[in-house]
């Protein structure tokens, strides 16, 4: 399935990028959005039961944290719990750009091709690159709840209609609401500065983590507008997901999940030579002797 993309390249970094050429980074405008959107949804329409199964851990995680904040009185984490899940997502949707990538090459797949991504070369640089935006995540919370305790100190919220009334009609949860959302601000900017094409550019081209992050900022900074635009409907549409009671993510996270893959594409140029698949390596002879040891066939020297 062919699907258009603007030709508008304008800079080609004269760093090494593995063994190539580092990305070509696009300018792009908010109708490349739209159509990113509306590419992520025809994805979505393709394979839902696929994107639903894949992404179905997020709202009942999302049950999960809502009923573990009413039963521990931590009422006041729900939100920033909530919101800070976010920025996993970026990590957990990399079935889904197995899935748009194929699509994109004509294929119909299966569940089990957004799997392939476990073997895929980079997936070590992804492991590591999730594992850097949980630790984004744990920190907010921590802060979060710093700032709640700094301003209402450690006294809990009696109720749901309680918190509310505290949040909203009070000059401290109105600071609350100022600060909280500021600070929110700026790590919702580092994650999409360092992840907004980062897990596609890896999957596709089998990039280190670090030559993903470098030409994900360079496509932040070269689209300003535009990707201050998507990060906006990211959040806007995170919050219609998340009403009532998380839902609506089971529709929302898939989506966006593909509308990303389709993002990379029109931000970076398409590499020619990038591998279209990942093959399994051939299996030697086994022996008795080998027994652990054949168990992590990492741990063994290639032979020649």
């Amino acid at each position: 399935m062919a699907t258009p993309y603007s030709d508008n390249v304008t800079e080609l970094a004269p760093s090494v990028f593995g063994n190539t050429a580092a990305p070509v980074v696009r300018n792009i405008g908010l109708s490349d959005l739209r159509d990113a959107l509306r590419l992520g949804w025809e994805d979505f329409k393709a394979v839902p039961s696929h994107a639903v199964i894949l992404c179905v851990i997020y709202p009942i995680l999302g049950i999960v944290i809502f009923r573990m904040v009413l039963g521990y009185s931590v009422l006041p984490l729900l939100f920033p719990l909530a919101a800070g899940f976010a920025l996993l997502g970026p990590f957990a949707a990399l079935g889904l750009y197995e899935l748009s990538r194929r699509r994109e090459r004509g294929e119909e797949p299966s569940a089990s091709d957004a799997l392939d991504v476990l073997r895929a070369p980079s997936f070590a640089a992804m492991l590591g690159l999730g594992t850097m935006l949980l630790t984004l995540f744990v920190v907010w919370v921590a802060v979060a709840d710093a700032i709640y305790v700094a301003i209402f100190g450690h006294t809990p919220a009696a109720s749901i209609p309680n918190f509310a009334m505290r949040v909203l009609t009070t000059p401290e949860g109105w600071a609350l609401i100022v600060v909280g959302c500021g600070v929110g601000f700026l790590f919702a900017v580092v994650a999409l500065c360092v992840s907004v094409v980062s897990f596609p550019l890896m999957l596709d081209r089998h990039a280190s983590a670090i030559d993903a992050i470098r030409t994900s900022v360079r496509a932040v900074i070269k689209n300003p507008v535009a990707m201050a635009t998507w990060g906006v409907i990211v959040a806007a549409l995170l919050i219609l997901g998340s009403l009532p009671a998380f839902v609506g993510l089971a529709v929302v996270l898939p989506v966006l999940g593909h509308a990303t893959w389709h993002l990379y594409r029109k931000v970076v140029t398409p590499d020619p030579n990038a591998p279209l698949g990942y093959s399994h390596p051939p299996k030697g002879r086994r022996y008795a002797a080998d027994f652990p040891a054949n168990l992590f066939p990492w741990s063994r020297e290639r032979e020649p």
